[in-house]
């Protein structure tokens, strides 16, 4: 069994669900408190090109970047409390079913691991 499919927690050591879902709650925290980023109160980074489109598309990244990244932080945690083991053995995935691992976790595993 790869190591991000681990059924449960080891000598102490958090499972990997537990460690994902941990790190995806610590970005969502982050970028909760993060100041949102102003041109007027951060400044501009070098630009990588004359263009004046392209300028403005590198402001607009950074100033929905804080909440984008709020946002798909928040969708990381519902997935992984969605898919994770159910009951004692946890031999089971709570939201579909499946043995655990399931298929869901083992892709979220995968992307974020």
């Amino acid at each position: 069994m790869p190591p991000f499919t681990s059924p449960a927690s080891r000598r102490g050591r958090p499972s990997e669900h537990a460690r994902l879902l941990r790190c995806v709650q610590e970005i969502l925290e982050r970028s909760d408190r993060a100041v949102p980023w102003d041109p007027d109160t951060v400044g501009l980074p070098d630009a990588h090109s004359d263009s004046a489109l392209a300028r403005i598309n590198d402001v607009a990244f950074y100033a929905n970047a804080r909440d984008e990244v709020t946002n798909l932080a928040g969708v990381c945690v519902h997935l992984l409390l969605l898919h994770s083991p159910e009951g004692d053995d946890g031999s089971r995935c709570q939201g579909c079913r499946l043995p655990w691992p399931c298929p869901s976790f083992g892709e979220i595993s995968r992307l974020l691991g």
